[in-house]
């Protein structure tokens, strides 16, 4: 491998096959901080972000901000913030240099930088990919005011952690200063992502003050959007290969697939980039958009990581080419569909359609174990809303509380069956504790729905419960073959 870096000087030097930015990057100016800067964001809204750039609107630059870790800041600065986007296909991989992340903080190390950033006149947007569990929610939905980090910003407002204490602490210095608040943009898999944020953030502002928590209540617009694009992690020999065909060193490239889809709720008071030049679908509702994204594409995602761990299927593509798991995704499907709006022009049939052809591709390498992580905070949404809503129309979701049993089972699977840490999940330390009482299947779904809040005011929830049992314990006694069998799937006869 090369010892030179990509960079601006060396951007200028790579294959013709690579596309560069083709715009001047001096010129360009930070007008959007986004928080969470991992590998989806630079896959996703950074690389329209770049086509903005590119098309002359150069104050819409990126602050890459990490809650955490400096990994991806060290992996960038270096490359002046450089790094390449590979669009791979079963057959075929473009290589794109973006440049639209101007600069990294990060958090922890100077959470001023950070405060400065957000409260610069210049930032008109705040965009965040921070994933479902750093939204710090109690089993209900509501902020999780007992969580230690609320309680550290809340005690600390010049020092924050979270989310919540970054975008509060400084929504408030730009009302001290006069200055008008900027957008809040949620990207995360969260229903009504927008609206649950600022229902969170205003919870949390209550905390410290009721004049600020009206504020931000009022004169605050949090869009809500939704956003579509496989991401696996990057490997080591994702690093070597890419940095060979460009002949320097890429230190953190992105692999993706070629869909890309983002769909965005038309509320800017500060302004925006004209991002549907370039593809973004500006609407007036997202919902409809979100949900059959979280049902249909996350839903089955988290079918395809638990069923296929079980199975003993690394990555998505090759469990998808099991059959028995080809046909229990339709299934699901078949009954999550019916749960969408009927009235939104909603064409399923090719959705599926399209993300059965995504799911096949088989140059992402997309690790199930890697999907299956936080399945506690991402079950709901994906899995257990729609289950709740085929109940109140008389329908028995027995895929969709396979799914959930399967989660079940793949924890209890850790650290026998599959390595202790393969996956993990903010609720580990009390899952753990449940997996080494061995219960009953019963008693067992009936103790995580409750640790996990499932369908917590649902009237009928011991339906969902029961069903969730009978599945973990076909699972515990024949494995997902004997599942499957229960459900028709596969030769075996229940």
């Amino acid at each position: 491998m090369t010892d030179r870096r990509l960079s601006n000087s060396t951007r200028q030097a790579l294959p013709a096959s690579v596309a560069v930015p083709g715009y001047d990057r001096n010129r360009v100016v930070p007008g959007i901080v986004h928080i969470g800067v991992g590998a989806f964001h630079r896959a996703h809204q950074a690389t329209y972000v770049d086509d903005c750039l590119a098309a002359g609107e150069t104050d819409w630059g990126i602050v890459g901000v990490s809650l955490r870790s400096a990994d991806t800041r060290d992996a960038l600065a270096p490359q002046d913030g450089l790094y390449t986007l590979a669009v791979r296909s079963s057959d075929s991989e473009s290589l794109r240099v973006v440049g639209s992340i101007l600069s990294m903080l990060v958090a922890p190390e100077d959470p001023g930088a950070v405060l400065a950033a957000l409260t610069d006149p210049r930032t008109r947007i705040v965009t965040l990919t921070i994933t479902e569990k750093a939204y710090l929610r109690a089993a209900g939905g509501g902020l999780d005011k007992t969580h230690p980090d609320i309680v550290h910003d809340l005690a600390n407002p010049q020092m924050p952690r979270t989310a919540h204490g970054f975008l509060t602490e400084s929504l408030a210095r730009r009302r001290a200063a006069g200055i008008p608040p900027f957008t809040v943009l949620c990207c995360d898999n969260l229903p009504a992502n927008g609206a649950t944020l600022h229902r969170l953030l205003v919870e949390f502002a209550a905390l410290r003050n009721s004049d600020l928590a009206r504020h931000i209540a009022d004169e605050v617009a949090f869009p809500s959007s939704m956003v579509d694009r496989i991401v696996p992690a990057t490997t080591d020999a994702d690093r070597t290969r890419i940095s060979g065909q460009l002949g320097v060193e890429d230190a953190w490239p992105v692999m993706t697939e070629p869909f890309c889809q983002w769909v965005v709720e038309d509320d800017f008071p500060a302004g925006r980039p004209a991002w549907e030049k370039f593809g973004v679908t500006m609407v007036g509702d997202v919902g409809p958009f979100e949900d059959m994204k979280l049902r249909l594409l996350n839903g089955s995602h988290s079918a395809i990581a638990y069923l296929g761990l079980l199975s003993g299927h690394e990555t998505v593509d090759r469990a998808f080419a099991d059959p028995t798991i080809r046909q229990f995704v339709d299934g699901l499907w078949a009954e999550a569909i019916p749960t969408l709006p009927k009235d939104a022009g909603l064409d399923t049939a090719d959705y599926t359609s399209q993300l059965a052809k995504r799911y096949s591709n088989t140059a992402l390498a997309h690790r199930t174990a890697q999907i299956a992580n936080d399945g506690s905070q991402k079950l709901p949404q994906r899995i257990v809303a729609s289950a709740v809503e085929c109940i109140e129309t008389g329908v028995t979701p027995k895929h969709l509380m396979l799914v959930a049993a399967a989660w079940i089972a793949a924890c209890e699977a850790r650290g026998r069956t599959l390595p202790e840490n393969h996956f993990t999940d903010p609720l580990d330390s009390a899952l753990a504790a449940l997996t080494g009482r061995h219960l009953p299947a019963g008693e067992m779904a009936t103790a995580v729905f409750d640790l996990a809040g499932f369908a917590k005011d649902f009237a009928e929830r011991q339906a969902l419960v029961e069903l969730a049992a009978v599945h973990l314990e076909h699972l515990r006694q024949g494995g997902v073959a004997a599942a499957f069998a229960a459900l028709g799937i596969g030769n075996r006869k229940p």
